[in-house]
């Protein structure tokens, strides 16, 4: 990694308090020439081996997902991450996000087999397992020799992970433990070889993680498939363990260490079902697009009236918008293994310690992305009409499999909270500095306003401006509420998660606006003129939620003298000078991807 680029990289969080130049920040359009290969075969492999067998996917075929899993293996899919020297292909942290992506779109239920088994089923050994574990294990993991899923969740252990009932009951001569619990939801269930099982040693504070091989013989048995809202093929089972043996050597990790295994691999987990909703919704905007060329109201393609116009263009700025953020920060994670590397981390501690340092980053993701695919296909159910309820037509499937993202990996709501929870620990262990930019901020509430009239002649200039007074609005209120609440602030849920609303939109919208910037310099601004009406679209719309939690937070803790004054910091933060044309914005999109008649960026 270059000097000039090490300087410029930010820790995660940092984005809030510094300023990023748009060079600096990674867009699908950087794609490498091995990476659109690899984007292309897996975008061949999606259409060939997923899109055509649909109905037999939603028929519950779970053999379907088991076999084309298998394929996916042959063809190195299951391997992108995984060293080379355990059978796999080594690839960088952007390959295995675009991987993610592309494979994922053409169902729900294959895309959660995919990522279950290369991600929490694949990953935990590969970052936490002894060298013998991983030889032993991983090459059959990476060529779908064996398939893998991962027990975690329990009846009365769900977003409380740690609280897990399973128990590990070391053997009298020491050679093996004991485990039995129950675990559901388990992905894979079906079909797997290997399970990472979370128990808890005796009384231990923390659960500990073990490799378990799925043998009936040895005390495991399963519950009926589950029946499911979405991703019907996709393999869901409980999972009963009654004194499995498990040998010693099979501990993942150190005793104790399984609620952090288990956490580290839900921050990957999460930027990856970012990345694995990205596709869907390209495809579901172009499918509605298609339909809305094809249909005819009062002779006329409804394609051309304001309210699907208004649709369309919602539908492709949101999809641009996630893939802007996701590739931005899967490069940053990336650079920052790179160099860890450089610094002689050995390949699982600079992965670990890469993704951990942006779990802010990517519980946004998760949540934000997998907000904007459910929107989506609500949108493409609603430019359907009636039809659109039929499961005769694509969009109802494509709505219930999008249902499940904003559950696992972490439900939206506990994402929400720990975004702002993690960055507030960060400034804690000093480093992100929060305290410096809040103080400034509040000195300006209490100072005189500029009358000066701003130079908004280069492009982005005022959407700069607005960006930083979103993260004003985010400092201003997140630093008066820490100054109120202290250390009690994590009892007030509603009000994390309304600043982490604010958080999102800030992260989402610069990511939006820097990738277009970095384009329009490049190729020109002429070209890239839809994707900066976009720009400012999707961040027209931040505004205005970061202007509503913004409020709705302030008056839920402040009062009197010191709200008036937030109350008009807030006004003040979220006015701009001019006033883009939403109505123009959106009819230039919408009229760009209905000439494309696809989702076109």
């Amino acid at each position: 990694m270059s000097t000039e680029k090490t300087k410029n990289l930010l820790r995660g969080g940092q984005f809030l308090v510094k300023e990023t130049a748009c060079e600096d920040v990674f867009t699908p359009e950087d794609f490498t020439e091995e990476q659109k290969m690899m984007k292309e075969a897996v975008m061949e492999f999606n259409d060939r081996e997923i899109i055509p067998h649909k109905p037999r996917f939603e028929a519950k075929d779970y053999a379907l997902t088991e076999s084309v899993l298998k394929k996916a293996g042959d063809l190195g899919f299951l391997g992108v991450a995984v060293p080379e020297e355990y059978g796999g292909l080594g690839m960088g942290f952007v390959s295995t996000m675009l991987t993610c992506d592309y494979i994922s779109s053409g169902t729900g239920s294959f895309s959660t087999a995919f990522g279950a088994h290369t991600g929490i089923g694949t990953m935990p050994i590969t970052l936490y397992g002894t060298e013998a574990q991983k030889q032993k294990y991983v090459p059959k993991l990476a060529t779908g020799e064996w398939f893998g899923a991962y027990c975690l969740t329990e009846p009365g252990a769900g977003s409380d992970a740690n609280s897990g009932k399973t128990k590990a009951v070391l053997s009298e001569d020491g050679t093996h433990y004991k485990i039995s619990g129950q675990k559901m939801w388990i992905s894979n269930a079906g079909f797997c070889k290997l399970f990472i099982v979370f128990a808890r040693i005796e009384d231990d504070k923390n659960i500990t993680g073990f490799i378990v091989e799925n043998d009936p013989s040895n005390g495991i048995t399963m519950g009926e498939e589950e029946h499911k809202l979405g991703i019907r093929a996709s393999s869901t089972r409980q999972v009963f363990f009654s004194d499995t043996k498990v040998p010693v050597e099979n501990m993942l990790s150190e005793r104790g260490n399984g609620f952090k295994i288990a956490m580290n691999a839900l921050n990957v987990g999460r930027i990856k079902l970012a990345a694995a909703c990205l596709d869907s919704q390209r495809r579901i905007t172009t499918t509605a697009v298609q339909y809305a060329n094809e249909r005819k109201q009062f002779n006329t393609p409804i394609a051309q009236f304001g309210a699907i116009k208004t649709k369309i263009a919602q539908m492709a700025t949101s999809a641009y918008a996630g893939e802007s953020a996701s590739y931005r920060a899967a490069k940053d994670i990336e650079d920052r293994i790179a160099l860890r590397i450089e610094a002689g981390n050995s390949h699982q501690e600079a992965e670990l310690k890469g993704v951990e340092e942006y779990a802010i980053e990517c519980s946004i993701l998760k949540v934000a992305v997998s907000e904007d695919v459910q929107n989506c296909s609500d949108e493409g159910i609603q430019i359907f009409g009636g039809m659109g309820f039929s499961e005769d037509t694509p969009m109802e499937a494509a709505w219930r499999d999008a249902r499940i993202a904003r559950i696992y990996e972490g439900t939206n709501e506990i994402n929400r909270m720990l975004s702002v929870g993690m960055l507030v620990k960060k400034a804690m262990k000093g480093h992100v500095d929060l305290l410096g930019p809040a103080k400034a901020v509040a000195d300006e509430l209490t100072g005189i306003p500029s009358f000066e009239t701003p130079d908004f002649s280069e492009l982005f200039a005022e959407e700069k401006k607005m960006i930083a007074n979103m993260k004003k609005v985010f400092l201003m209120v997140a630093g008066a509420a820490v100054q109120k609440y202290g250390p009690d602030l994590e009892d007030h849920q509603q009000l994390l998660i309304a600043a982490s609303d604010i958080l999102i939109e800030i992260y989402m919208a610069e990511s939006t606006l820097l990738r277009t910037e970095k384009n329009a310099k490049r190729f020109g601004e002429k070209e890239q003129e839809v994707q900066i009406a976009m720009a400012k679209l999707y961040l027209y719309n931040a505004v205005s939620i970061v202007e509503k939690n913004g409020k709705e937070s302030i008056i839920s803790f402040a009062e009197g003298d010191e709200q008036r004054m937030l109350l008009m910091g807030l006004k003040r933060f979220v006015k701009y000078t001019n006033y883009p044309d939403i109505v123009d914005l959106r009819n230039l999109i919408a009229e760009k991807v209905t000439a494309e008649n696809k989702y076109c960026f």
